[in-house]
């Protein structure tokens, strides 16, 4: 697989899939019509189910993201198989995503990105220790509006064969944005600052855009606020 590149003018209307799906939904429509009025049953509905599941897992629904300041928001849908503080100094979340996940990954906090690195690599279950440093995957740095810096990587998994990315190193992006995704199956893994409180635990159910998977104190964020200021 080549390089992700970044999709600008990522246009989706009030369309609630993916772009890059369409590319496998329309054709699939098609076969499964043709096969029905040539009236071969078993394959038209052999195709109808594959139609079902392109449906379901290129489906991108709206997201209202919660309210508040300091929040690191859930970037992928799936569940947390990890979440720990790291000897390296920062707090790790890892979430994993079945083929029956939303796979549109978003911006956990508003702020710009630094760096963007691609790595190519091998496709084993994402859900594995070793696939973060064994599997392709693009990892994204950046600073963010309240001055810390996370981190979070798309890792593919066992049947995942391409990382898209809609943004690029220097965009300014949101808090809940799209970002990108991964076909089909895969997991996120997160870095997040050590003095960030942890909301979620090893085995808890999360939704991108929506579930808060860390929060900054308000004292320390109050805190750092006033010794900005102050300078």
């Amino acid at each position: 697989m080549t390089k992700p590149q970044p999709l600008s003018g990522r246009a989706r209307g009030n369309i609630p899939f993916a772009p890059e799906g369409w590319r496998f939904i329309i054709p699939m429509a098609v076969l499964t019509v043709v096969f029905w009025i040539l009236c071969w049953t078993i394959t038209s509905i052999v195709l109808f189910v594959l139609l079902l599941f392109m449906l379901n897992f290129f489906r991108d629904p709206e997201r209202d993201l919660p309210a508040g300041d300091n929040l690191f928001v859930c970037p992928a849908d799936g569940k947390v198989i990890r979440a720990e503080m790291m000897e390296e100094g920062h707090q790790r979340v890892d979430i994993f995503m079945n083929v029956f996940n939303v796979h549109v990954n978003r911006t956990p906090m508003s702020g710009r990105i630094t760096h963007m690195q691609y790595v190519p690599g091998k496709f084993v279950n994402a859900s594995f220790d070793h696939a973060p440093e064994e599997n392709e995957r693009n990892r994204f740095e950046m600073t963010c509006d309240n001055g810390d810096k996370i981190a979070f990587t798309q890792i593919s998994g066992l049947i995942a064969r391409r990382i898209v990315s809609y943004v690029e190193v220097g965009d300014k992006v949101e808090a809940g944005q799209r970002i990108g995704m991964i076909r089909f199956g895969s997991r996120v893994n997160c870095e997040i600052p050590a003095d960030y409180e942890l909301h979620v635990k090893v085995g808890d159910m999360v939704t991108a855009g929506l579930t808060v998977i860390a929060r900054k104190p308000e004292n320390e964020a109050v805190s750092e606020g006033n010794t900005h200021a102050e300078v």
